[in-house]
């Protein structure tokens, strides 16, 4: 097939890596602007738009598809869609809206769907956690599984018929970063399995019950001692690696890399430290549960296991967490 790709970070890169080394021919690349990164703020180009120059396809980076009086960048890429004569877009964490318009460009995966126009590799099973942050929301959440949904795009958010599902476990050493990697690596495989043989996955519309998956804040990652060990150990999870969860200590404010519920119980006010060794940093919470951080970083440092962390930083018994 000739094929439009849409995507910007890691998790769709992979696709589009999978999709370059098959028999079907990426025509046009659209991904997010170049943003800053890094200590000194230097511009980068999305994983997306790296495999694709570096495999010499073409790249647009609108700032939007939405068509508006001066937007050149949005003509220019619808205009290069439809020279592309692609018959599907594919689409997988592009982070821009789609209109219809847009969606209606190519011909079709098939002449017997030629209604499918543009297929999304989604983070979830599908209706659970559509929009920005599905695969982390799951972690959070404490889903037992989630998984990839291939599925119909429409003008409407994760809403369309779905194609394909496939699930996957999540256990309690997943984090956003490796369940990422683990379900970009089977979208990617559900793509190719599909795009060779479209007929055999007929749309189907969604089930009833849908979640939404909002893009994860800063502000969130602030570690509420109140909650239960549980809780806050599936959101340490999900917000590794990006934005964090953090507490304070004698105003200085660390991050919480990994962590895990104990099995103990405490009577102590949620925060303080019960205990601190090279296992763990055991810290009460909320319904007098017990957690137990093992990964840590002070502001500046690295990333360090608690035996390493706490070989150049004295946390003690007694001491209160906020």
């Amino acid at each position: 097939m000739r094929i439009v790709f849409a995507g910007t970070p890691d998790f769709a890169a992979e696709a589009l890596r999978k999709l370059i080394e098959s028999e079907h021919e990426v025509m046009l690349v659209l991904s997010q602007p170049d943003r800053p990164s890094g200590r000194g703020r230097k511009l980068k180009a999305s994983e997306v738009k790296q495999t694709a120059l570096s495999a010499g396809i073409k790249v647009l980076t609108p700032l939007t598809l939405r068509r508006s009086k001066g937007l050149e960048e949005t003509a220019e890429a619808i205009e290069a869609m439809k020279a592309a004569d692609a018959d599907v877009l594919v689409v997988a964490a592009y982070g821009l809206i789609i209109p219809q318009e847009v969606l209606d460009i190519p011909r079709g995966v098939s002449p017997e769907h030629p209604e499918i126009k543009a297929v999304n590799i989604h983070g979830s099973l599908l209706p659970a956690w559509r929009g920005a942050a599905p695969i982390a929301r799951a972690i959070e959440k404490g889903d037992a599984e989630t998984g990839i949904t291939l599925m119909q795009m429409d003008a409407g958010l994760d809403t369309g018929p779905m194609l394909m599902e496939e699930s996957v476990p999540i256990t309690e050493k997943d984090t956003a970063e490796n369940l990422t990697r683990e379900l970009s690596e089977l979208g990617a495989e559900m793509l190719l399995r599909y795009l060779d043989d479209p007929n055999a996955y007929p749309p189907r519309a969604q089930p009833q019950g849908a979640t939404y998956a909002n893009k994860l804040s800063k502000e969130e990652g602030r570690i509420d001692w109140g909650q239960s060990a549980q809780e806050i150990a599936c959101r340490i999870r999900a917000f590794n690696p990006a934005p964090g969860c953090f507490f304070s200590l004698n105003d200085e404010v660390l991050k919480a890399w990994m962590a895990a519920a104990d099995s103990g119980k405490t009577s102590l006010a949620p925060g303080t430290v019960i205990s601190s060794d090279a296992k763990g940093i055991c810290v009460a919470c909320g319904g007098g549960t017990v957690l137990r951080l093992t990964r840590l970083q002070r502001p500046g440092g690295k990333k360090l296991d608690v035996r390493d962390f706490l070989s150049g930083h004295s946390i003690k018994a007694g001491e209160i967490f906020k």
